[in-house]
């Protein structure tokens, strides 16, 4: 099974330069994770028969939003985080309105595993969200995945807006501190790895000049001087039908490159 996991930036602006249908006939994932969709199931009149569209947008249009196009029907979906997360992990908390208000997870489950597509909130250059993000989104995310992993597998993706180590960017001492390099966002994937979930691109790449994401400053992408912050995590359980994750630096038409996890 091939599951590809893409941060679009923006579906419709993908579709009508002509890649985005394309992109799809060309790798033909049997699953594909999208987030920053920036639209509503239906705007972007994406011809793909053979795939059933799920899609979670958000309430501000043009904004965020995650979809799952998949070719077998999954047991059931879930848009966003549950109540009972919400309510256990304050999510709701004053100043942050209501969490499932950006379109930000959708969750398929398949026979033997669930899959969690994931646009995490950005912590933005000021730091304005470090503390949402640190305090209330990170705990309950992963919260939630150790919840549906008690009845079976989790896999879970998309954009994590994190660079975990300094491996994972360009320039690291550069940034050490800024947004997607805090000592708080880092640690939150040191407690997904804790906790049990693998980072599988790293079974199979250790070491720097792997990114999946480039500023459109500077010609950043054909220098390679990007961030990977496009991540697959699977459930421990998982590790042995881990037979392949890749980063497909070639794709273009984001910011953001697609990610690949192949199962056996």
């Amino acid at each position: 099974m091939k599951i590809i996991s893409w941060n679009v930036n923006g579906l419709r602006a993908v579709h009508k330069r002509g890649l985005f249908v394309p992109f799809v006939q060309k790798y033909k994932p049997d699953i594909l994770c999208l987030q920053e969709t920036k639209a509503e199931q239906g705007q972007a009149e994406v011809d793909l028969p053979e795939y059933e569209e799920y899609w979670n947008s958000a309430k501000r249009k043009g904004y965020s939003g995650t979809a799952i196009f998949t070719k077998q029907k999954p047991r059931s979906i879930v848009i966003g985080f549950p109540k009972e997360i919400v309510k256990k992990y304050d999510l709701a908390h004053d100043g942050h309105g209501d969490p499932n208000s950006e379109g930000r997870v959708i969750t398929a489950e398949f026979e033997d595993f669930y899959l969690v597509n994931v646009y995490t909130p950005n912590s933005k250059p000021d730091l304005s969200r470090l503390e949402l993000r640190y305090k209330f989104w990170d705990p309950a995310f992963l919260g939630y995945c150790k919840i549906l992993e008690k009845k079976k597998p989790v896999v879970f993706c998309g954009d994590l807006n994190v660079a975990h180590t300094p491996d994972d960017l360009a320039r690291p001492k550069e940034n050490e501190g800024e947004h997607g390099f805090t000592k708080q966002e880092r640690e939150g994937i040191d407690k997904v790895i804790k906790t049990g979930f693998v980072d599988t691109f790293r079974i199979f790449e250790k070491g720097s000049g792997h990114y999946t994401w480039w500023t459109n400053f500077a010609n950043s992408r054909a220098r390679n001087i990007g961030w990977r912050i496009d991540y697959f995590f699977v459930s421990e359980k998982l590790r042995p039908r881990v037979k392949g994750a890749r980063i497909l630096p070639e794709v273009l038409g984001s910011d953001h490159c697609p990610v690949v996890l192949e199962l056996k």
